[in-house]
């Protein structure tokens, strides 16, 4: 047997107080992401969500779940066989962390562009980059890091998304194939477009993120929370990143 190495596919999605936000997209996205890589789904976004619901029926029902669908291949050499393509999920028990705030520094590693890296899937061969970004900014004291792309406008942060808050309007960069455009991501931008909040979708200076009046980030795994330092200037949690925050849990829990 000779594993396809590059092929390795996954996505996450939330289970918690009884509801499981946008699991449909994030098991569709799997599917997606698994044909980039060249690989033959054997299962449906679907089917594969189904399966979730399944597994999520073992736990106790208060239990904080993360769930992960995953597609690689065991045959091939270097690319992978597709008719090699095996699924596989784990669900396990993972507490939402309390949204207490992080600290990021700039990292001196970039995003790849969209023809260096398959950057349209969640693919685990992108995420020895967004270790080592982790790893500097660690070893700085910091718990995360703000990534720029090729041309040196700021990414994201290293494993979720970043949005800014200047004089009551968010700004968020635009998705440019340098990054993934999470799905809470999405989620986020359009509660807040549906209250009334201006969500400006553009290229971001670095130097512009420190001088903002807020800045909070959106990942499946601590969903929207708050940035309280970047670099040597501390934040506070402020007025927008609450009301998105409440948007997305009252949106989540209302499913």
């Amino acid at each position: 047997m000779r594993c396809g190495w590059s092929s390795i596919v996954f996505d996450g999605a939330r289970a918690f107080d009884g509801v499981v936000p946008d699991l449909d997209l994030h098991c569709a996205r799997a599917v997606a992401s698994a044909r980039v890589l060249g690989l033959a789904p054997t299962l449906s976004g679907g089917e594969i969500a189904a399966l979730a619901g399944e597994g999520i029926d073992r736990f106790a029902a208060d239990a904080e779940l993360y769930i992960c669908p995953m597609f690689y291949a065991t045959e091939g050499f270097i690319t992978p066989d597709p008719d090699s393509t095996v699924f596989t999920m784990t669900i396990r028990e993972s507490p939402l962390p309390p949204p207490d705030g992080f600290s990021a520094c700039l990292s001196s590693f970039r995003r790849p562009a969209r023809d260096m890296a398959p950057n349209e899937a969640k693919a685990s061969c992108l995420y020895p980059n967004v270790a080592r970004c982790v790893a500097e900014a660690t070893g700085k004291g910091f718990d995360t890091a703000v990534v720029l792309d090729p041309i040196g406008n700021v990414a994201e942060f290293a494993y979720s998304n970043l949005f800014m808050v200047k004089d009551g309007a968010v700004h968020t960069p635009a998705p440019n194939g340098t990054y993934l455009n999470g799905l809470t991501r999405q989620r986020v931008v359009g509660l807040l477009r549906g209250a009334g909040v201006t969500v400006v979708e553009r290229a971001i200076d670095f130097g512009e993120v420190l001088e903002a009046d807020e800045v909070f980030g959106s990942g499946n795994y601590y969903k929207v929370a708050p940035c309280t330092r970047i670099e040597g200037r501390d934040l506070q949690p402020g007025p927008v990143y609450g009301k998105a925050r409440d948007l997305y849990f009252e949106w989540a829990h209302s499913g």
